[in-house]
């Protein structure tokens, strides 16, 4: 448990913001914070004689001694989008919903762990005693000159706890006091301020009071009147600021902000939006984490999966104050949208997760005492390049860990070595005096298994340097996984090996280069019963045709695929038919101004090793690069083939041009075919020009399954909408699932 020093809190603001920064860094160890192990060990002293019964034990919810009327009732509200459809709120359905509640009780009831130390820990903070008034402010600042903002850090804080306590042990007096401090913030402060760290503010606060007074709303001492200028407040003092951000980033790049900022503001907007019942608020802050361009949206959030599942995280390059300050304020986006329905947890194959996992892992040590090495691939952005996970801040204690763990590993029955391992290095989660997150997880969010012998899931196998690389979920139950195989549409298993629990869910098969394979895995016991297996998964390790566009229809607005697997293309924009390579065959014509063709959403997804080939006539350019193909999401996710007048160039990125991973060569012939191919096998990139390998280098981390399912998929135009489009011919557009050899290519460029 770790809880504020109060040192800190009445020094000097110079040597206070000193403090304030070393504490972000280390999690707490710079203000002399003192760390204690869980349990139901300790006696109740200090701040908590206030809170204690008459002979000094803590009064604890579900005894005879414990007073009533916090238990509420879950309620629902609709609220209108701005599409004119209905959504239901639930209420209380924040960080915590009515059945939490209610399990909390009920489980201190019955004086179990974790939950009682876990209560200890809340009613040991300093912030959840009565007696102290609000000091709310007119305007407050954070950032910059006249900087103020620790009042609202105090009195928040000290709200949301008054809340929690009011709710869990049913004293009215500590509603009634979380009422006094929400209410004389919402009759006081008119303006939120500062330089752009006002952003954060608007966010962190945001979201904190409106958790605090999502639990209040159940309570009928906090009257009609007040609920809604709550909510009046919030939507005109900080939603307003977390969405412009959001939408500006403050006139910087994109990619100038780490992940952090967004995540602030979209747990900042999606808390106002629930509480508010703005159903266009909560949407915005879903659409944003789903599809936004910062670093904050999912995509970002994790830059690349390494084996096993392992996301590396786009802050753990930075330092690991800003790592857990980014991973926890996504866990607490997931756990509220959760709780309106809303499974934010587990999309793209659990990628929060994953990124979970590579942060939990990169504040523990080995036995021997050293911090895991982590595999890391070279991040780029606005703010510089990161070639390995910082030691700046290692480790960070910041306790935001309970609602992951219990997500992933109670509700949905998964294992999680490095997030469980640090979950409970830590509990019970206490309360720091950074106020950045409002703690106390092992009293909330701790529950017993809903899920037993869960299957083993997310089930990838890619092809990596031609081998079948595999990656998977474990079961939480299971002593070990075991790794079978069998050729395609058998179902004669060969077990190729066991992974214990605990270690690195991933298997290279390099025991076969050719032919299609399917792969299971499966849950084992001690004894090595298999409990459960998991889904099949295939490759094909002859380097399968995945598209081929011969581009040479003529006539119409469609490209058919003569591959057989993948639908249409369609010609867009100037897009039309001209003379192809050979007499009585078109080609597809672009005419630099707007044509070009819209291939499938995700055609490359779940490739790793691949061969992108066409023949191509170019026109030419004035400025800038165009497009032979360009396999995206957005200007900051992106697979490409550029041309200029002076180069020619393949670059693969996930964080915009700041982060390209290029291979180039010389600029591309004009007025005649060309064939052009690219091939990527593991980490090595080759660019052929007429059948002959022009550049290479052995460098490129991101494979195309690493970019997602890109849904913006085009043949001459680019991510960049200032970016012209291509001015020539296409002809024989393929897509192979594996790195074609030389030779192979050579005949592609002869055919």
């Amino acid at each position: 448990m770790i809880d504020f020093d109060i040192d800190a809190l009445l020094a000097p603001a110079g040597n206070r913001r000193q403090w304030m920064q070393r504490a972000f860094l280390t999690g707490g160890a710079a203000l002399g914070m003192a760390g204690c192990g869980g349990g139901s060990s300790g006696t109740v002293s200090g701040a908590d004689a206030a809170a204690a019964g008459s002979d000094g034990a803590a009064v604890l919810p579900g005894t005879a001694a414990s007073a009533a009327g916090a238990t509420g009732e879950a309620t629902v509200a609709t609220a209108v989008t701005a599409a004119g459809t209905a959504r239901t709120f639930v209420h209380p359905g924040l960080l915590h919903t009515e059945a939490d509640f209610t399990r909390m009780r009920a489980q201190l009831g019955a004086g179990r762990e974790p939950w009682v130390g876990g209560y200890r820990a809340l009613t040991s903070s300093g912030r959840a005693q009565l007696g102290r008034d609000p000091q709310p402010l007119a305007t407050v600042v954070r950032g910059g000159e006249g900087e103020n903002f620790r009042a609202m850090v105090e009195d928040v804080q000290r709200a949301y706890q008054m809340a929690l306590r009011w709710k869990v042990s049913g004293d009215k007096a500590y509603a009634d006091q979380a009422v006094r401090y929400v209410n004389a913030w919402v009759s006081t402060m008119t303006t939120l301020t500062g330089n752009n760290d006002h952003y954060l503010a608007a966010g962190i606060y945001g979201y904190q009071w409106a958790n605090a007074a999502e639990i209040l709303r159940t309570y009928p001492g906090w009257s009609a009147t007040d609920v809604a200028a709550c909510q009046q407040w919030l939507v005109t003092h900080f939603y307003p600021l977390t969405s412009t951000f959001l939408k500006t980033h403050a006139g910087s790049n994109v990619t100038n902000h780490w992940a952090n900022w967004d995540l602030v503001c979209l747990v900042g907007m999606l808390s106002i939006g629930v509480f508010s019942d703005r159903a266009d608020v909560y949407q915005e802050a879903i659409s944003y984490f789903n599809n936004g361009r910062g670093n904050g949206a999912l995509q970002h959030i994790v830059y690349a999966r390494h084996p096993g599942h392992m996301g590396q995280w786009q802050e753990s390059g930075r330092d690991q104050g800003h790592a857990t300050l980014s991973l926890g304020m996504a866990g607490y986006l997931c756990e509220m949208a959760w709780n309106q329905g809303d499974d934010l947890y587990g999309m793209d194959d659990n990628r929060l997760l994953a990124g979970a996992e590579y942060v939990a892992k990169s504040q523990l040590r080995d036995a021997a005492g050293a911090f895991y090495t982590l595999p890391f691939y070279i991040y780029s952005n606005r703010q510089g390049t990161r070639t390995a996970v910082s030691d700046g801040g290692r480790p960070n204690y910041r306790p935001c860990w309970e609602a992951i763990y219990n997500h992933y590993v109670k509700r949905q029955g998964l294992a999680a070595p490095w997030v469980s391992a640090l979950a409970a290095q830590l509990r019970p989660e206490g309360n720091t005096w950074l106020g950045d997150d409002l703690s106390f997880g092992t009293l909330t969010y701790s529950r017993d298994a809903e899920v037993s012998r869960a299957a083993p899931s997310g089930v990838q196998a890619i092809v990596r340097g031609g081998a079948a690389q595999l990656s998977w979920w474990g079961s939480a139950d299971a002593a070990a996984h075991a790794v079978v195989r069998a050729a395609a549409g058998s179902s004669g298993y060969t077990e190729l090996g066991r992974v214990k629990a605990g270690e690195l869910n991933t298997w290279t098969d390099a025991s076969v280069t050719r032919g299609r394979w399917q792969y299971q895995i499966r849950a084992l016991d001690s004894a090595g019963a298999v409990l459960a297996t998991s889904a099949t998964a295939a490759v094909d390790l002859d380097v399968p045709l995945l598209l081929n566009l011969p581009l040479d229809e003529g006539q119409g607005t469609a490209a058919r695929d003569a591959s057989g697997r993948a639908p249409d293309s369609a010609l867009k924009g100037g897009a039309s038919w001209g003379a192809g390579r050979q007499a009585n065959r078109q080609a597809l014509a672009l005419d630099g101004k707007s044509g070009h063709l819209e291939m499938p959403v995700g055609l490359l997804a779940g490739v790793g090793d691949v061969t992108l080939s066409a023949w191509v006539w170019w026109n030419g350019i004035g400025n800038g690069n165009t497009r032979v193909f360009d396999f995206g999401s957005t200007d900051i996710t992106y697979l490409a083939l550029l041309l200029s007048r002076d180069t020619m160039r393949v670059s693969v990125t996930n964080t915009s041009y700041f982060g390209e991973q290029t291979v180039s060569t010389g600029a591309l012939a004009q007025g005649r075919w060309v064939h052009l191919a690219v091939t990527l096998r593991d980490r090595t990139c080759t660019l052929y020009v007429d059948g002959a390998a022009a550049a290479a280098i052995e460098t490129m981390d991101l494979a195309p399954y690493q970019l997602g399912s890109t849904p913006r998929n085009w043949l001459g135009r680019a991510q960049y909408g200032a970016d012209p489009y291509f001015n020539g011919r296409l002809q024989d557009f393929r897509v192979h699932g594996g790195a074609l050899s030389a030779t192979a290519i050579q005949a592609l460029a002869r055919g």
